[in-house]
């Protein structure tokens, strides 16, 4: 694959964006979230492929994958005004379907649109099927870490913006009430992912997202988490409660002395 085949998608990605510009604004606030967020998936994942010493070709994959692993969420939002895959559709699913209907992968070989339609296509799932194996593992790898990192820029600035001016959609429908769900808090305190079907209230969204520290996969992606200060940030926005300071600091801690490994 090459840059030139790259440039030409991102071509395309902008003018398949560009036809859901008939909503509402509240459906264009969230519309234009995600096409910002995958851009700047797309940049995480150039960071990643330099740090993790790519070549030209598997850059250009990584860099695919990172453009059109959610591309499923425009329709999505479109017809259930969520990006909750539980009360609409699994997105990674429905990024499948965009691709296939619109031709997008046509012109590259069948070994280069399979690794880029497998990474998709598990990007999203809880923890990986054991029986993956290189090189598409690496590319889901790459594709999960490239878009927690910038995930994490996109619900701070959420959390920042008064209610009024934040994508509806973002939040996924919690209430953001102060408490905690002693569930999520215990898992994140046992070095465990906060499942998505435990958390209630906003700040369980939080703590599964510190969670993901636990579920990073490059040495390059902890350096720029770190660099970021986003867990910092995140734990910020939380109640002063000991037992909830006690797992965010074990999480934070974990991601330090994981960072000089691979």
């Amino acid at each position: 694959m090459t840059s030139e085949a790259f440039s030409q998608l991102r071509q395309w990605f902008a003018a398949y964006v560009a036809t859901f510009g008939d909503l509402d604004p509240d459906g264009l606030r969230n519309i234009q979230l995600k096409e910002t967020h995958t851009l700047q998936v797309v940049s995480c994942m150039e960071s990643l492929a330099a740090g993790e010493g790519l070549d030209d070709v598997e850059t250009q994959i990584a860099l695919t994958v990172a453009l059109l692993h959610d591309v499923g969420r425009f329709p999505q939002y479109r017809r259930w005004r969520t990006f909750r895959d539980s009360d609409s559709d699994n997105h990674a699913r429905l990024s499948l379907e965009v691709i296939h209907h619109e031709g997008v992968l046509e012109h590259l070989s069948v070994e280069e649109r399979l690794l880029i339609e497998e990474a998709i296509r598990f990007h999203n799932l809880l923890s990986l099927p054991e029986q993956i194996c290189s090189p598409t593992d690496r590319y889901i790898r790459l594709i999960r870490d490239a878009d927690k990192l910038d995930i994490w820029r996109v619900f701070l600035e959420f959390y920042r913006l008064p209610k009024e001016q934040r994508a509806s959609a973002v939040g996924l429908g919690f209430p953001d009430l102060p408490e905690v769900t002693p569930a999520c808090r215990d898992a994140l305190a046992d070095g465990r992912i906060v499942r998505l079907d435990q958390a209630r209230v906003l700040n369980d969204f939080k703590l599964l997202q510190i969670s993901w520290v636990y579920d990073l996969n490059f040495a390059t992606t902890r350096r720029l988490l770190m660099e970021r200060g986003y867990l910092v940030m995140l734990a910020a926005t939380l109640p002063d409660d000991p037992l909830v300071q006690r797992a965010v600091e074990r999480a934070v801690s974990s991601l330090t002395g994981l960072s000089g490994q691979a």
